[in-house]
């Protein structure tokens, strides 16, 4: 809650004396008392007991993998709100007014260097020179009239303090901002985490105000060894600098830039950058290169097709900056608040936040992908997901019965098209209400599904976060139940449900995904539906939270929280527009401090619902909505994308600023979702889906059938999903490296040569790890495709099937090459040389190919070497065994070792082929440990190696 006296919840009862002091976590207990009560009651409590340990089990599998948040975050003794009153004494208005300022502090200041000081309402001298600010007109577009004097110390140190983990600091306010309720005391904690990261947090000096719960940033701190930065502070400026000690070059300096801002419900600070090669900041549709050329990202979560320049379903507010000689950095702004952030061409940028406190973590890399990882690790590594959801997934809304459905799969799996998992959108539902089935035109779903697990495939549901609220009491026990423990949000009076209107018939009520209770409730209701239907992921949409009306059914009161004095630059010029109304109930704090990570709050939740329904196995759960932590327990689509080439572009860009944001299970609806599509733009757009880690078709109630097989492209739909699991062991091995690293899957070439600017914005094709590009055709009536290619050798891996003698192999200087793909062909791949790439001969699903023979693609650099891992582990369970085998090749030997074997499971692990790319005048003979093998050479380039190794024992393959 901001700028209102904060409001009592009720608190749930303890259950310490329950437990006997003995905590677990508390929405298991609160569902173990919920659920088996009556059960207990019958069968005495021998079974509440056994039942109770498989909740500590569960609990210990969650928290090894996951981490505390939700025991600590979700407990009932969690501390009520710290979001402050204006009776607490910290907010004032009594400073004196911002002096006018003379005309040597408003002289000499470029336009790129004018930053705005009056970003909303009526811009006019006088309104100008009354916030201490300059006045010049321009003719030039972009360029504020009214702009901040040089050197305006709004505030002013007062203290400054080494400790030993990095600085204390306090600020006292020097001059009034134009906006209400300032806090003219603040108090800036800078800390250390690592040699390449610090965390720097500026609050009220009592330390009162609201924090977001996600994502969980790091506690522990570091004293420093080889830093990579140093932090400076002049105490009779306003701000601070980050410098990197390597080249003493400024990464982020505040020092006296902009008009430093810290009211109640406005934040505002800027900063000068030394590049104006910045990446990232979403999820509005960019490219992925921002660029400082006066443009602004709104970060407010928003329902709505997606368009340039309008803020999207997530917020993330960091970037990485690519530095004049290739280093790289990051910024990050941890807040649940929404706002804008302004890039101009000084270059600089400004944050205009709708609350604080403000907490900026800045990472030095040096190399992007250190910057990636360093990001990530701060926020929570992303999730391994199960193997199976690396498959192909079919979906659409429209299916409008079980038959319709039933038919295209049937088709599917009958033209021999990879496919390991089938989706239902709303279509399923009884009334379009969650938890139900239709028992008319679904009435045989869960026979159809136990179908599925009987030939090896999977099967998602979709689960929306608003509850029907216009059901007949005790019909409709997900209402029900939510009245009972009183877990959904609250309307602005806090003494009634929230009603929207989502996809229900009368009306929409909505989880407090942030209430102590709601776990045991969302588990419940999970736990309940699967009983019925066993679905093995979850799919949760609408999430923003979206409403088909503006904030209620009742409206929304005309207050500060509604109308705040600073409005970001949102579609529909209002915060509750297509949302909730701002002055909200949850818990502990109106929406309008939450609404950002309302998604992310109901990922993890739903994550450890699945988890728990389905025995410790690991869960898939993907997300429209997102914010910073959501990839550490859930997955991401982009949305409602139009069936159109420039969306089909563009879902390179958003996977790549999704790889940045901590979410790699991420792609777009394969084909479109909005519109018609048809056969050149479907064909094209399955030959790059088949290469998002993240891969689906899915598309809307009022378009065509756009599956494989009514589109008449399943010859070659099949031939780039066979390309797909061909490579799947790399993909998974890769996904395995994220969640212990933090390093993205999907990665922009500039990752492979930062120094090299024609990488920057290189966005028409992308790489898997640092072993893989990928060159799809995004272009209507294309033939071919012009990847540019880093310094280095590659080689042009064009079936999956075999190494034909047609193989490119090029030594790139750094260059573009054109290469031929037919529409009827797989997408060109294309290998680095200096990595072994792990394979797997493919079958139709993700179980039959996992008991097929590994393969090795080993592309040899210039030097004729070559390294690459393999992960393997059950793909499914958290218990944590699993097998690692490095491979290196080098003077025409490839060595393997195992690092871990602990995981021997039913398949053989047998390595069936290797193929080495290289550039070979001849072969005479191949063995491995002394035996001759049978080899193919096609020259100069292919020789392929027919092996029956089991990879758990050490081998040295020769040629010569």
């Amino acid at each position: 809650m901001v700028g209102s006296p904060v409001f009592k919840a009720k608190r749930p009862p303890t259950l310490q004396s329950i437990l006997d002091h003995n905590f677990v976590l508390f929405p298991i207990v609160v569902f173990t008392l919920l659920v088996l009560s009556n059960v207990v009651s019958c069968n005495g409590n021998r079974l509440h007991l056994l039942e109770t340990r498989e909740a500590h089990r569960l609990n210990s599998v969650w928290e090894s993998h996951y981490g505390s948040f939700l025991k600590n975050y979700y407990s009932p003794e969690r501390k009520m709100s710290r979001t402050p009153s204006s009776d607490e004494g910290i907010f004032s208005n009594d400073s004196p007014s911002a002096p006018v300022p003379g005309p040597d502090r408003c002289s000499n200041i470029a336009d790129n260097d004018k930053f705005d000081c009056l970003p909303r309402g009526q811009v006019s001298e006088e309104a100008c020179t009354s916030r201490g600010c300059c006045y010049r007109e321009s003719p030039l577009p972009h360029i504020p009239y009214c702009f901040y004097p040089k050197q305006y110390n709004s505030y002013k140190y007062t203290s400054f303090t080494k400790t030993e983990f990095g600085y204390n600091a306090t600020l006292a306010q020097q001059f009034k901002s134009p906006f209400p309720n300032d806090l003219p005391k603040l108090f800036m904690d800078v800390q250390f985490i690592s040699d390449e990261a610090l965390l720097i947090k500026i609050t009220d000096e009592k330390n009162t105000r609201y924090e977001s719960p996600v994502p969980e940033l790091p506690t522990a701190r570091k004293v420093l060894e080889a830093p990579l930065y140093r932090f400076y502070l002049n105490p009779n400026s306003t701000g601070f600098k980050i410098i990197r000690n390597s080249n003493n070059l400024t990464i982020f300096d505040s020092e006296d830039v902009g008009g430093f801002t810290f009211s109640d419900q406005f934040v505002q600070f800027s900063a000068k950058i030394p590049t104006d090669n910045i990446f990232g900041l979403g999820d509005s549709r960019h490219t992925f290169r921002v660029g400082t050329q006066w443009r602004t990202v709104t970060m407010h979560n928003h329902d709505r097709v997606p368009a340039n320049n309008v803020n999207g379903y997530g917020s993330h507010p960091v970037y990485m900056g690519l530095e004049p000689d290739g280093l790289a950095h990051g910024v990050f702004v941890s807040t649940s608040y929404s706002m804008d952030v302004v890039l101009q061409p000084s270059p600089a940028i400004t944050y205009r936040i709708l609350g604080g406190p403000l907490i900026i973590g800045v990472f030095l890399g040096p190399t992007p992908l250190d910057v990636n990882s360093q990001y990530v690790s701060t926020i929570g590594k992303p999730h391994l997901p199960p193997y199976w959801s690396l498959g192909f997934h079919l979906c659409r809304f429209g299916y409008k019965s079980l038959d319709k459905m039933e038919k295209i799969w049937n088709q599917t799996r009958t033209a021999g098209i990879p496919f390991d998992t089938q989706w239902t959108d709303l279509d399923y539902m009884k009334n379009r209400n969650d938890f139900t089935i239709d028992d008319v035109a679904f009435k045989n779903l869960t026979k159809f599904v136990d179908n599925l697990h009987e030939v090896g495939m999977h099967y998602v549901i979709l689960i929306d976060p608003g509850v029907s609220g216009g059901e007949e009491k005790g019909k409709y026990p997900p209402f029900d139940e939510g009245l009972k423990t009183d877990i959904f949000v609250k309307d602005p009076s806090g003494k009634k449900p929230l009603y929207g209107k989502v996809w229900n018939s009368k009306s929409t009520v909505f989880p407090d995904f942030s209430h102590p209770q709601v776990i045991a409730y969302w588990l419940k209701m999970i736990r309940d539906f699967h009983s019925q239907l066993k679905f093995d992921g979850a799919w949760i949409d609408m999430n923003e939270p979206s409403n088909m009306i503006d904030g209620s059914l009742d409206g929304c009161p005309n207050n500060m929280l509604e109308n705040p004095p600073y409005v970001p630059a949102v579609d529909g010029a209002k915060l509750n527009y297509k949302t909730i109304c701002m002055s909200a109930r949850h818990h502990d704090v109106q929406h309008y401090a939450l609404h950002n990570v309302y998604a992310t709050l109901e990922a993890a939740v739903t994550a450890f619902s699945m988890l728990n329904v389905r025995n410790g196995m690991r869960p898939l759960v993907i997300s429209r909505a997102s914010s910073p932590g959501l990839g550490h327990y859930a997955g991401h689509w982009s949305g409602d994308v139009m069936s159109s080439w420039d969306d089909l572009a563009q879902s390179i860009s958003d996977m790549f600023s999704f790889s940045l944001f901590g979410i790699p299970l991420m792609g777009a609806d394969i084909c479109g979702f909005n519109g018609n599509t048809n056969v050149e733009l479907c064909t094209r757009w399955h030959q790059l889906g088949a290469f998002y880690p993240f891969s689906r078709n899915h598309n809307t109630d009022d378009a065509i059938d756009q599956d494989p097989v009514s589109l008449g492209i399943q010859d070659v739909v099949a031939k780039v999903l066979y390309q797909r699991y061909f490579f799947l062991p790399y993909l998974y091995s890769l996904f395995w490296e994220a969640h212990i690293t933090g390093a993205p899957v999907v990665r922009p070439t500039f990752y492979l040569s930062p120094e090299d600017p024609t990488t920057y914005d290189l966005e028409e094709q992308f790489l898997w790890g640092d072993g893989l590009l990928i060159s799809p055709v995004l272009k209507q009536g294309f033939s071919f495709v012009t990847p540019y290619l880093p310094k280095g050798k590659w080689y042009h891996v064009n079936e999956w099937s075999k190494m034909e003698g047609t193989v490119l192999s090029v030594t790139s200087a750094g260059q573009r090459y054109s290469i031929p793909s037919p529409q009827s062909s797989s997408v060109p791949v294309l290998a680095r040389g200096g990595r072994i790439i792990p394979c797997q001969k493919p079958a139709q699903t993700t179980t039959a190919s996992r008991k097929n023979p590994f393969c090795l693609l080993v592309a040899l650099d210039n030097s004729n070497s070559s390294s690459g891992s393999l992960y393997i582990d059950d793909g499914e369970t958290f218990d944590g065994n699993y097998n690692l085998i490095n491979f290196e090749a080098k003077s025409n030997q490839l060595n393997s070792k195992v690092i871990a074997w602990q995981y021997d499971g039913d398949a053989p692990f047998t390595l069936g082929q290797v193929t080495i790319l290289g550039n070979f005048s001849h072969i005479k003979s191949v063995d491995v440990l002394g035996k001759s093998l049978n080899f193919t050479f096609i020259p100069p380039t292919v020789l392929i190696v027919e092996t029956d190794w089991n990879l758990k024992n050490i081998f040295t393959l020769t040629w010569s």
